[in-house]
């Protein structure tokens, strides 16, 4: 479901859908928990709802505080890793431009071909949740089989070969990752900690009394609308693939490998 919503909203509706929802159904449970207890507007558990609040709200904070920091950190990692296999596939096509003519256009197809199946298969795949080493392996295996066909004659060639087959080996330990991370999420216990504790600071500031019905609802809508954006920014940052703030393929379209992605070629959505 969550999924779906990002690939289908804008951060901007996402927000409206999410937060708005958040807001009314907080709202709505305080109007009703002042209808079935008319006392509340006196604040007769004010001094106990607001030491648990506060007690709640601190833990909370510190939680929300730990997953938004390190979902934000894997964001940043993901792009990094993005753009470093990216440029670890480009010296293996500069590399090689002192081989033989039908050695090097057997290097640069395979390269292409791996290039056009990340980011015209494999993406697609990981922003609709479902990433796989298969989708790229034949792609890979071609390109270490381009290289181990070549048997440098000359130690300018064999230094420009080991220097290929490095970065060669440094690409494909940052596609693992890159594919890897495409198949973490938030675990369990986390989700359980971050929506339930949500759930827990919304029915507690619905009991938090004020005379004042309108400043009630305010009290009670300002502090879920905190608690929607915030929900929000970790659904949005636990899919590094998926949303308006994917990694995008880009990196791989730059740089030297430009050549292998023609401007009239059409890319991923």
């Amino acid at each position: 479901m969550a999924l779906w919503l990002l690939d289908h909203l804008s951060t901007f509706a996402l927000a409206l859908l999410m937060v708005g929802a958040i807001v009314l159904v907080a709202v709505a449970g305080s109007a009703l928990a002042r209808r079935r207890s008319p006392r509340l507007a006196e604040g007769e558990h004010n001094e106990m709802v607001g030491v648990v609040l506060g007690m709640f709200g601190a833990i909370y904070g510190i939680i929300l505080a730990f997953v938004v920091v390190t979902l934000w950190t894997q964001l940043d990692h993901t792009r990094a890793v993005v753009s470093q296999e990216a440029t670890d596939i480009s010296p293996v096509v500069r590399d090689t431009r002192s081989f033989p003519p039908a050695e090097r256009a057997r290097i640069d197809r395979a390269v292409s071909d791996y290039v056009h199946a990340v980011v015209e298969v494999q993406w697609p795949k990981m922003r609709a949740g479902r990433p796989s080493f298969d989708i790229t392996s034949q792609q890979v295996g071609e390109m270490y089989d381009a290289l181990q066909a070549y048997d440098p004659k000359t130690a300018r060639d064999q230094a420009f070969y080991e220097q290929a087959v490095t970065r060669l080996n440094d690409a494909a330990a940052m596609r693992r990752e890159r594919i890897n991370i495409a198949t973490i999420e938030l675990p369990v216990l986390l989700q359980v900690l971050v929506y339930g504790g949500a759930l827990v600071i919304i029915l507690l500031t619905s009991l938090y009394g004020l005379r004042s019905l309108k400043m009630q609802f305010l009290f009670v809508a300002s502090v879920a609308g905190l608690i929607g954006f915030s929900l929000l920014l970790v659904l949005v940052l636990d899919r590094p693939f998926v949303g308006d703030l994917t990694v995008s393929p880009e990196p791989f379209k730059e740089s030297s490998l430009s050549p292998f992605w023609p401007q009239d070629r059409a890319g991923p959505p």
